[in-house]
């Protein structure tokens, strides 16, 4: 079939995006789903820092690429040997795929299932396959999903069945958003009743995870980032205290309020600077957990010593450490009970052939989550 999708070539050009497009909207071809594959009308996309990484180069991916990873859709076909999804489905997309099968998986790790990952890093589905071409040119997966077309072939494993009257612009935020900053401070971290839980970096990711550790019991939530409007809206959304990072003082403050340190610090900046300043605010015994994703070749420094004599932990985390099949339905739970306010998140709503506006409102600073209909 063709379809019109948002296509990469060329990483690395110059802002503003309005102006030079790194996105063109093109006609491709989608072939049909193989075995253990899906396709899927898709119905909302978000635009993510993990998106804008690519374009600008901090991601280095295989091109021609169609980008996008969170996502929701309706099953419109599926594959041989699918049997559990049926046409008229309603699904949100993960950019984890999970075989089942390997260790990480049968494990509980889902997030870093091996084949996966691998699949992942060359631009295929789970199951090796590519399925978007143009003129006879291979055109790459971006993580198994390249949510930012009309359609998608993903594998059976990138998705996870939802209700069919949840709104496909809430939906997608589950896929990647409330499941990566929820899930670092509330599922990597361990967050315990009456903790105190610091959150650098306000973007969709860091947003979520204020809204985590405000549900989740946290005593103090102290939201951390250099924009003034941010922190404002993180106090909207559960904040007990916000920090200008950018501050001479901003360690201080963040060790006055929580009394000498937070019990867990949460970096979604992808900033080393930023993974600096939360470990800083860490206390004694304390944890440190990143999910941000800065260029491969920076570096973090820290003292063995120090962490050490300080029972310090530095974590990482990749998809909150989810298993998506068991944890999306949970958080939409939470989201109908009114526990995960998401909508707060959205900022803007736009259609495909705005993509490259939408990402100058997020290289900016100016946009929080933004979501393509394509209805």
């Amino acid at each position: 079939m063709k379809m019109h999708a948002a296509v990469i070539h060329e990483m690395q050009k110059p802002r503003p995006y309005r102006e030079s497009q790194p996105l063109s909207i093109e006609e491709v071809e989608l072939d049909p789903p193989g075995r253990g594959e899906v396709l899927v009308r898709m119905r909302a996309a978000g635009l993510c820092h993990s998106d804008l990484s690519t374009i600008n180069g901090d991601r280095p991916r295989p091109l021609p690429m169609v980008l996008g990873h969170e996502a929701a859709g309706e099953v419109v076909e599926v594959g041989e040997g699918v049997e559990d999804l049926a046409p008229g489905d309603h699904v949100v997309f993960s950019f984890a795929p999970s075989c089942g099968a390997c260790a990480s998986c049968l494990s509980g790790r889902a997030a870093l299932c091996a084949p996966g990952q691998v699949a992942n890093g060359a631009g295929h589905l789970l199951g090796g396959g590519m399925r978007l071409h143009r003129g006879g040119q291979k055109i790459y997966h971006h993580i198994g999903v390249s949510g930012f077309a009309e359609y998608a072939v993903a594998s059976r494993r990138s998705l996870t069945r939802i209700d069919a009257d949840l709104p496909f612009h809430i939906a997608a935020l589950f896929g990647c958003a409330v499941l990566t900053g929820v899930g670092a401070v509330v599922h990597t971290a361990g967050l315990r009743l009456g903790q105190s839980v610091l959150v650098v970096g306000l973007g969709g990711v860091g947003l979520a995870a204020v809204m985590g550790a405000a549900g989740g019991g946290a005593r103090h939530v102290i939201a951390a980032d250099i924009a003034p409007d941010k922190l404002e809206t993180a106090k909207a959304m559960g904040a007990t205290h916000v920090v200008n990072s950018g501050d001479a003082d901003a360690i201080d403050q963040v060790r006055e309020i929580s009394g000498g340190g937070v019990d867990i610090a949460a970096e979604f900046a992808g900033v080393s600077k930023a993974l600096e300043f939360a470990y800083e605010c860490t206390a004694r015994g304390g944890t440190t957990v990143t999910s941000g994703l800065p260029h491969p070749d920076v570096r973090f420094a820290i003292s063995p010593t120090r962490m050490v004599a300080e029972e310090r932990t530095l974590k990482g985390s990749y998809l909150g450490g989810h298993v998506p099949s068991l944890d999306v339905p949970e958080y939409i739970a939470l989201y109908r009970a009114g526990r995960l306010p998401v909508e707060q998140l959205l900022t803007h709503r736009l259609k495909l052939d705005e993509i490259n506006l939408g990402f100058d409102r997020l290289a900016s600073g100016e946009a929080i989550r933004q979501i393509i209909d394509f209805d």
